[in-house]
């Protein structure tokens, strides 16, 4: 080659990559011959190559002929080079292979009250799995009532909420995650506690002092409420059952919410054939939200629980 490259590289693309990849295989097997099988390619493919590459760079890289294969003294500096370039790249996919492994980074996570005690368990098995495949991730959970949730999801103060699906917030996504069951509780104390259903009628039941949620709630699930004499309200469900609980007023709960004092003799369901409602819980997130490995990884765990 008579004349160095006048111009700088400009930019180092996949198809220098692959010549780099060629020219060290060449260097390490000391010869193109040796090459072939190495690279899997033949001679003359070699030679194509590396006259590529010699054009490419603007620099003779070796000698080769009847006196044998051996690098120039650029050519030596280019393989020194080179083997720090494809060394970096490949420690830049070990690390990034080993972030998939081993996450690190929170999970700040907002919680509509008392869902640890559903049966399905799909947050706390996704959860579990989170840790398994990042032990370093910090996992944040927060309690607020569901609207709190949305806000805090749609503001990036967290990063994934799960809430009762009323709806939907512009600018969120929700993932249906399941389904729970809400019955109509009194707990003992209360006039109705010891009243058989085939006596209760509407008209009574009705008028008794009810508990109303603040927060929001389909449509149909309202009417539930709106059929009773709401005289409370609570932000969240173990608001309602503290109130229940008093004997003073009638309320919905979810059924394995209530399951614990049920069997204790503490509450009653009040004609659970005819007074109950069937609620979707989702998961939200914020549309649009930027790339976050954590965050990705709890939802591929969580799609894939039951």
């Amino acid at each position: 080659m008579s004349s160095r490259r006048p111009d700088p590289l400009a930019q180092v693309s996949d198809f220098d990559i692959r010549l780099l990849r060629i020219f060290r295989s060449v260097v390490e097997c000391g010869g193109f011959s040796a090459a072939e099988t190495s690279l899997g390619i033949g001679r003359s493919a070699i030679s194509l190559h590396m006259s590529d590459l010699e054009q490419r760079l603007g620099l003779r890289l070796c000698q080769r002929g009847r006196a044998g294969f051996a690098l120039t003294d650029e050519g030596r500096e280019v393989y020194q080079s080179a083997q720090q370039l494809l060394g970096a790249m490949e420690t830049f996919r070990t690390e990034v292979n080993g972030l998939h492994r081993n996450l690190r980074g929170e999970l700040n996570i907002g919680l509509t009250d008392n869902l640890v005690t559903l049966p399905h368990m799909r947050i706390t098995h996704a959860l579990s799995h989170l840790k398994e495949q990042g032990p370093e991730v910090r996992i944040n959970i927060r309690m607020n009532p569901p609207d709190e949730v949305e806000q805090g999801v749609l503001g990036g103060s967290l990063h994934i909420g799960v809430v009762p699906q009323a709806g939907g917030l512009s600018g969120l996504d929700y993932q249906q995650l399941y389904s729970e069951r809400s019955l109509l509780y009194c707990a003992v104390g209360h006039p109705l506690f010891y009243v058989d259903d085939a006596k209760l009628e509407d008209e009574r039941l009705n008028q008794q002092d009810a508990i109303a949620p603040s927060f929001r709630l389909p449509a149909e699930i309202q009417q539930h409420y709106q059929a009773l004499r709401c005289t409370a309200s609570a932000s969240d469900r173990e608001g309602m059952a503290f109130l229940i609980l008093t004997g003073r007023f009638i309320g919905y709960l979810p059924d394995h919410y209530a399951e614990a004092w049920l069997k204790e003799g503490r509450l009653r369901a009040l004609k659970p054939a005819e007074r109950f409602y069937d609620l979707s819980l989702a998961a939200v997130t914020r549309r649009g939200r930027r790339p976050n490995l954590v965050l990705e990884s709890f939802l591929e765990a969580l799609a894939g629980t039951s």
